[in-house]
């Protein structure tokens, strides 16, 4: 995929603005005691900046399991993003696909509000990133 220099900055903004609006949605659902919909929110924050720092690298990711894929090979095999931080995002996909996909599997308040802080600190370490 071929963009141009404006067209590739205008989907960072995007994608960056819509990573903090869908943390806020996270925080939302939360006070309202939507585990599920809160750790899809989570998931999704981190997934919008994660996809802001391919974009503004020149990657460009068709899957979800790509986006980890990418960040993996390009971040945090480098050390640019740390290990604890790409295990959470992995951890943070398969508890998203677990809420969205397995009847049998209940997503509770302990599973999610352990999730927060990381998500913010997922967030902030990729947009300090994208900003350097």
């Amino acid at each position: 995929m071929t963009l141009s220099v404006e067209e590739r900055n205008a989907i960072l903004f995007h994608r960056v603005q819509k990573a903090k609006d869908t943390l806020h949605e996270a925080k939302g659902n939360i006070e309202l005691g939507f585990w599920t919909t809160a750790a899809n929110r989570l998931y999704y924050a981190c997934y919008y900046m994660a996809g802001a720092l391919l974009i503004k690298n020149g990657y460009f990711a068709h899957t979800h399991s790509g986006v980890i894929r990418l960040l993996g090979q390009h971040f945090i095999s480098e050390g640019i993003i740390s290990k604890e931080l790409g295990k959470f995002y992995s951890q943070l996909f398969e508890l998203r696909q677990t809420g969205d996909y397995d009847d049998w599997r209940i997503i509770e308040e302990s599973d999610v509000q352990v999730l927060v802080k990381p998500a913010e600190d997922f967030i902030k370490t990729v947009e300090e990133i994208i900003l350097s």
